[in-house]
């Protein structure tokens, strides 16, 4: 099976995560590059000494399916209309918690999901 060097990294978790490590150079002479966080699957996994998933573009694309709602409405609807269009079983909200089962969430994680807020 051949590998898709374009599409290919490392990345270290655990104990040993900030130790600089060796280069993986495989039988044709190309080498994979060491990452600090990778998209898998909608989920992006980050360099750390425990298994830990950011959310930061989770929560970007949130806010760019809010506001292209809000686009769509403007002013012309009524709270009750664009909160239930944002609500949990419409368009933004499972765009935020898609793959939450699989990452292993902490108190700061769940604090940072719960304040996603218009400005």
């Amino acid at each position: 099976m051949a590998i898709n060097y374009k599409k290919s990294c490392c990345l270290c978790i655990g104990p040993c995560c900030d130790i600089n490590c060796a280069k993986i150079v495989s039988l044709t002479g190309k080498d994979l590059p060491w990452v600090k966080d990778i998209g898998y699957l909608g989920i992006h996994i980050v360099r750390s000494r425990s298994l830990k998933c950011s959310l930061d573009m989770s929560k970007h694309s949130f806010y760019r399916a809010a506001n292209a709602v809000f686009g769509k409405i403007g002013r012309s609807a009524s709270e009750e209309v664009v909160l239930t269009i944002i609500s949990l079983h419409s368009k933004c909200v499972p765009i935020l918690l898609y793959g939450l089962e699989a990452c292993p969430l902490n108190k700061a994680d769940l604090n940072f999901l719960d304040f996603c807020r218009f400005s």
